[in-house]
């Protein structure tokens, strides 16, 4: 998965020697370029950095497997360079540690979490952005829809998630496809061509292909699944539009998705693969995420379900490994039914807490990534240095942005504490790789309701115990249905779960998510 030794010590000694001249990169599509050194007049934000006048500010990052951990590399010298800003980080050691921090009220100056959104949406412990805007940042535009999103019951907004973009968004840019965190199965090209190349355009003839591995190389597993990517591809498939624990729309409703009429349909096919013996008991078991990628890349299985950057980044291992085989991504739409319904509302958002010591600098810090200028140096480095703009409407990247070593060791996109999923689909736009061609095909089909994101239990509420209890009952129940010995043992186990959830108090929730869907509805008006 990495680019030659050389080339790296090529590009960061490049890197360095132009982030240090302090060229003035504006994001490539603009008609006159920012003066060296300073933002541009949109990217607004605090002044450049002068010597000696650069603000610390304190960062907490509510993720504990975030792959980098400290303010250094050519993309957050740049950003100092433009805000005056840097960062002291903090990376969370479990997900325990930002709710312990907030009971204690004590807090940095700047909190990036995603599980916390809600908790920290609170006049108590955050700055809301709309006194901050008002008060030191007057021209930090955010349009209506992402306000929408974030309001909370006392009329302010305290964050602006990343990773977000509407369907109007994604349709106006052409080479914007999404991240690399969508599902996607690849397969042995070699065992293919064994078996002479039959077409694989249909579930149906993916599954007559797993019989034909099965047969003809019995000592190897027809398909291995990463351990947390199990049911998306397939769910896409039968065309759920949710996840096993997310709610769907119909008639203007919403239900929650094991509700769905096509659900037992994916439970028929999963159980179906483990009768068939084309998957393995003990893939629902995997004690971590690198077990199914040890048995892809050594040779072990014919087929690994994970993301559409399967391919890519096993075919990097296996050339480091001296292999002699390759894997190539199924086509991501194997079905009439195929469909992807987008209810996200982003990825993670940064607060500025009571406890901040500069409000004015780090509101105006969040100005400028969120300025093009900002979203670009962030998501894609350092224009002239790690990527170009090409005519087209999209970045001509000099790296791999699937080498995650090469990515996080020169601080690319992770520190995306304001973006958005329109400048971050571009980073998949790279038309020599496989997941790029995965990701356009999902593109036709993915539809999106932010709206159906919003239907989210407070915490300690009654909705939310009950909640919590149905989804650890799912997980739970869903296990048994994959490995029924039956379909008929499938089906009652799928029934029996329903009527748990019924007992738990699934109509109830349902009442109270219908009731918030049509609330919030009212934002997007």
């Amino acid at each position: 998965m990495n680019k030659s030794r050389s080339f790296k010590i090529v590009a960061a000694a490049l890197s360095m020697a132009v982030v240090l001249s302090a060229c003035g990169g504006n994001g490539g599509n603009t008609a006159q370029p920012a003066p060296s050194g300073s933002p541009d007049a949109a990217a607004g934000g605090n002044a450049p950095a002068k010597p000696g006048q650069v603000k610390e500010l304190s960062l907490f990052i509510d993720a504990s497997w975030y792959p980098v951990t400290e303010w250094k590399g050519p993309v957050a010298d740049m950003i100092t360079e433009k805000t005056g800003v840097k960062l002291k980080v903090t990376v969370a050691t479990d997900d325990k540690q930002l709710p312990l921090m907030i009971a204690s009220g004590d807090l940095p100056d700047l909190v990036f979490t995603s599980s916390n959104i809600d908790r920290l949406s609170d006049s108590k412990l955050s700055y809301s952005w709309n006194e901050l805007i008002e008060k030191y940042a007057p021209d930090f535009k955010i349009d209506k829809t992402r306000i929408a999103i974030h309001t909370m019951d006392d009329g302010k907004f305290y964050t602006v998630r990343n990773s977000f973009a509407t369907q109007e968004e994604m349709a106006n840019s052409k080479y914007s496809l999404g991240s690399d965190g969508n599902p996607g199965i690849a397969v042995r090209e070699d065992i293919l061509k064994e078996l002479g190349n039959p077409p694989i355009k249909t579930l149906d003839d993916f599954v007559k292909v797993l019989g034909m591995v099965k047969e003809k190389y019995p000592e190897m597993v027809p398909l291995i699944m990463d351990k947390d990517w199990i049911e998306q591809y397939f769910l896409a498939q039968f065309g759920t539009e949710t996840l096993l624990d997310g709610w769907y729309e119909q008639d203007g409703k919403v239900e929650y998705a094991i509700r769905q009429p096509k659900m037992l349909d994916f439970f028929k096919f999963m159980n179906s693969l483990y009768r068939n013996g084309y998957i393995l008991a003990e893939n629902f078991a995997l004690a971590n995420d690198q077990i199914d990628d040890q048995y892809a890349t050594g040779g072990k299985a014919f087929a690994h379900s994970h993301t559409v950057s399967t391919a890519d980044t096993d075919n990097i291992k296996i050339k480091s490994n001296q292999g002699n085989f390759s894997f190539k991504m199924l086509p991501s739409v194997l079905s009439k039914d195929a469909k992807v319904v987008s209810s996200g509302l982003g990825f993670s958002g940064t607060f500025i807490t009571k406890k901040n010591k500069d409000p004015e600098a780090s509101i105006k810090f969040m100005q400028y990534l969120a300025s093009d200028e900002g979203k670009k140096l962030t998501m894609f480095g350092v224009e002239g240095v790690h990527w170009t703009w090409n005519e087209e409407g999209h970045p001509d990247f000099k790296y791999n942005p699937s080498d995650a070593d090469f990515v996080n060791s020169n601080g690319i996109k992770w520190w995306y504490l304001y973006n958005d999923g329109v400048t971050e689909g571009m980073l998949s736009y790279v038309p020599e790789l496989q997941k790029t061609q995965a990701l356009m095909e999902l593109k036709s089909v993915r539809v999106y309701k932010p709206e159906i994101g919003l239907i989210q239990t407070q915490p300690d509420s009654q909705e939310k115990t009950i909640k919590t209890k149905i989804d650890e009952m799912v997980k739970n129940e869903k296990v048994k249905i994959y490995l029924a010995e039956s379909e008929e043992a499938a089906v009652a186990a799928y029934e029996n779960m329903l009527k748990n959830a019924e007992n738990i108090g699934l109509q109830k929730l349902t009442d109270w998510a219908n009731a918030t869907y049509q609330k919030k509805k009212e934002l997007f008006k």
